[in-house]
């Protein structure tokens, strides 16, 4: 291992001898404002850096400090934390800035990656596994070919910083209400409009992914036992199939939104969508094929981040609590999702797969 991590062995969430000094870099946006929330409940004193530009009107009561990671940090210097919660770092330049002229004046130093870092996934990873590289490290467009490798990248300028004080976090999909990447969103909502609903290969196929609430708590208990090192943070190997996510779908959909034709998922196999130019990646999303070279994208091995205390809650609460917070979301947005497939061409799709034979499966 590259980095210790022994003292993640002490219980998480305990009692912190005084409030900690936190500094969020970023915290206005989906999982800083979890975080900040619940700093803020277990009584720290928070701080928050970030352009003013995204939700400024959230938190009203804490110190904001106004600035850019892109070299304006003068509202940083001269001043002392006791950690750095990093979940606005994309770029190693901008990470590699801000750690250096925070490293004289803080603890620990908390950077939130993500899985994508791993160079492959033909066999499940742990956090010793090799990541991502860029054949020219001075890029720095994020985009979907460099967003791992530059994470990785951003990891190593935050350990070159302060060495032996950083914590590294590596999660996968972060879902639950407020993510309006709407991977997740999908799910619920598509059952909540009722009818068939067109899925992946079988209700047995591995689904890997991390409630944004389980993922700042996890945060605050590493932070609060002064816990450094690298962790997966995501759900177990096993734990969650997409069966599972479309059963919470469509009881919470009864339950909740009450459509007029009762939701059923049809399971259709991978090679018949793809012959009907179903787009995988994007139309059935947080699934990944269980063969192939991303096969091992919902095996992520997170045995290090239970043993730091790492807990995660039943598939039905983020199910039905995504969907509560869609539900009551505008209707262009609860209309126009990110992700999924489209309502038309789900439906041609189905047509085709009952011509040819196939009934639908519950």
């Amino acid at each position: 291992m590259t980095v210790a991590w022994a003292a993640a062995s002490r219980a998480m969430g305990a009692a912190h001898s005084r409030p900690l000094r936190i500094l969020i870099l970023g915290g206005t946006r989906f999982i800083g404002v979890y975080m900040t929330e619940l700093a803020v409940r277990r009584g720290h004193i928070v701080t928050l850096f970030n352009r003013g530009e995204t939700n400024p009107q959230l938190f009203p009561k804490l110190e904001k400090l106004k600035g850019d990671r892109d070299g304006q940090l003068d509202a940083l210097r001269g001043r002392q934390w006791d950690v750095v919660i990093d979940d606005s770092g994309f770029v190693p330049r901008h990470v590699s800035l801000t750690a250096q002229l925070l490293a004289p004046n803080v603890r620990q130093y908390l950077f939130v990656s993500s899985v994508s870092v791993y160079a492959s996934f033909t066999t499940p990873p742990d956090e010793d596994s090799p990541v991502g590289k860029l054949a020219d490290d001075s890029i720095e467009k994020v985009d979907e070919n460099t967003y791992g490798p530059l994470k990785a990248l951003c990891e190593q300028a935050a350990a070159a910083a302060l060495p032996g004080r950083v914590t590294v976090l590596r999660p996968g999909y972060i879902v639950g209400p407020n993510d309006n990447s709407d991977r997740f969103t999908y799910w619920p909502a598509r059952a909540a409009r009722g009818g068939e609903i067109l899925a992946p290969d079988g209700p047995g196929d591995a689904i890997q992914f991390i409630d944004v609430r389980d993922l700042a708590r996890f945060t605050l208990g590493v932070l609060e036992n002064n816990t450094v090192g690298t962790f997966n943070v995501v759900s177990p190997p096993g734990r969650f199939t997409m069966g599972d996510l479309l059963s919470a779908s469509i009881s919470c959909a009864n339950a909740l939104a009450k459509p007029a034709v009762a939701p059923r998922a049809v399971w259709v196999p991978v090679e018949f969508m793809q012959q009907h130019n179903v787009v995988l990646a994007t139309d059935m999303p947080i699934w990944n094929a269980p063969s192939g070279p991303d096969a091992a994208f919902a095996k992520v091995n997170v045995a290090r981040a239970l043993q730091a205390g790492l807990t995660i809650r039943a598939i039905k609460d983020t199910v039905c609590d995504t969907l509560e917070w869609h539900l009551g979301r505008p209707a262009a947005q609860r209309l126009a999702l990110k992700a999924g497939i489209d309502a038309a061409r789900e439906h041609e799709v189905l047509v085709a797969w009952h011509a040819a034979g196939a009934r639908p499966q519950q």
